[in-house]
């Protein structure tokens, strides 16, 4: 967090006067933050940079209606912003929305509509080429490049950042996204699907999640078994097509049901019982809630929209009720993983 911290403080003081996104401190997420991880090789940071409007512009959210695309997607329309006096709209010659042309000869910093849009939405693929420019530019004048080789690994929608020396080696995959209102929701620029299109950013719900397991770090006797639990079963379902995230959900709704003292590492082997029930039942049923959409029983320091708190939570297993071999499928892998489990049990052998 700290190398990500230091490119967004060289970046914020060189863009300081244009109109270009702000960047606000990044923020960590997913396993490597949360205390465990799916595979025993290299580990990867996954980390999210808020953006905020610069001066002259504002952001507007609009949620895609288009229903045949997974989950709930929105875009992010830019517009420019007034700084006319109320009474004299007009007057002011570096008003964006007025005299645009004049701002750009001025400042010599062309608006974001010109720069990262395409038509009046943000693009993800133009901020992901943007944002890498300037880490390239940057390195250069950061301690850690001193010690560290960095190699940078632009896809479309992330800026993918290996480090190595000659110890040790980690990858940093950075997102971008915009914040709902003054929740842990974001959408951002992580795909959702194949044909993701540039200016659609998916919402997510990874900081909420990494938040609750934060908070659950915080009540959880020092020896909990929770992320011990959850750690094996995910280092056993990497070697499976299986979605670890199934896992990780039912893992979390135990915690926000079960009293945390029954978490404590002598209650291992039944917490690990149940958490393989639970999951016999869902793939059984083929039904699994989202555990974030829809709860109204989350701790109260994790904030969510109105229209999330009280959407209908998703099934996530709902694909397995269209397609009896992927159910079929999804069946024998619980097989798998519970005679895998078996033998890591016994022998200590994954």
């Amino acid at each position: 967090m700290a190398l990500i911290d230091s490119f967004t403080s060289i970046i914020r003081r060189a863009l300081a006067g244009s109109f270009y996104p702000v960047l606000q401190q990044a923020i960590g997420f997913g396993s490597a933050f949360e205390g465990w991880t799916a595979r025993e090789e290299e580990v990867l940071y996954r980390v999210l940079i808020p953006l905020s409007p610069p001066i002259g512009h504002t952001f507007h959210l609009e949620r895609d209606t288009d229903q045949q695309r997974p989950g709930r997607n929105f875009r992010v329309r830019v517009e420019l912003e007034c700084s006319c006096p109320e009474e004299n709209e007009g007057v002011n010659l570096l008003c964006l929305l007025h005299h645009p042309d004049g701002v750009r000869r001025r400042t010599r910093h062309p608006n974001l509509l010109d720069s990262l849009c395409t038509g009046f939405y943000l693009d993800v693929h133009k901020i992901v080429l943007w944002f890498c420019a300037l880490v390239r530019a940057s390195w250069r004048r950061l301690p850690q490049s001193r010690s560290w080789h960095l190699v940078l690994q632009a896809s479309a929608r992330s800026c993918n950042l290996r480090l190595n020396n000659n110890q040790e080696s980690f990858l940093v995959k950075v997102l971008f996204g915009v914040q709902r209102q003054t929740s842990d929701i974001f959408i951002t620029s992580r795909p959702q699907g194949a044909q993701t299109p540039s200016t659609m950013w998916p919402e997510t719900y990874a900081i909420a999640e990494t938040k609750f397991f934060m908070h659950m770090a915080r009540q959880a006797p020092q020896d909990s078994s929770h992320l011990k639990c959850l750690q094996l079963l995910a280092r056993v379902l990497a070697h499976k097509d299986f979605p670890v995230h199934s896992v990780k959900t039912i893992i979390m709704q135990m915690l926000n049901t079960v009293p945390v003292s029954r978490w404590h590492r002598r209650y291992f082997l039944l917490q690990l019982s149940d958490a393989l029930e639970q999951l016999r039942l869902s793939l059984k049923e083929k039904h699994l809630d989202h555990f974030i959409l829809g709860n109204q029983r989350l701790p109260e320091e994790i904030r969510l929209p109105q229209d999330v708190q009280r959407a209908r939570p998703p099934n996530l297993f709902y694909a397995l009720i269209r397609d009896p071999d992927a159910h079929s499928q999804a069946m024998q892998a619980y097989l798998d993983l519970h005679h895998r489990l078996a033998r890591v049990l016994a022998y200590g052998q994954f």
